[in-house]
């Protein structure tokens, strides 16, 4: 970058540094959101729920789905994104 565009752009520098942040901002939510950790620590405590008799088998299966669907689609975005 040559010293007159740099010049010249200099107004848009806090522009650019917002921008900069926002999309850390949204990485780090992003990690968070496609986390699968929190997801199959709710399936494992689902499955121990109606092991002790809390939940129904019906109750169970319907939210296993649920989770299971998320779980997918998780590993769909860290597929696509390319993130282990």
């Amino acid at each position: 970058m040559g010293l007159i565009t740099q010049i010249v752009t200099l107004p848009l520098a806090p522009v650019r540094g917002v921008v900069w942040v926002m999309d850390r901002v949204l990485e780090a939510a992003e990690d968070e959101y496609y986390d699968p950790e929190p997801v199959q620590r709710e399936l494992a405590e689902l499955e121990a729920r109606l092991l002790a008799g809390e939940i129904d088998e019906e109750t169970f299966d319907r939210l296993e789905d649920e989770l299971l669907d998320r779980l997918e689609e998780i590993r769909a975005f860290r597929d696509e994104r390319g993130r282990p």
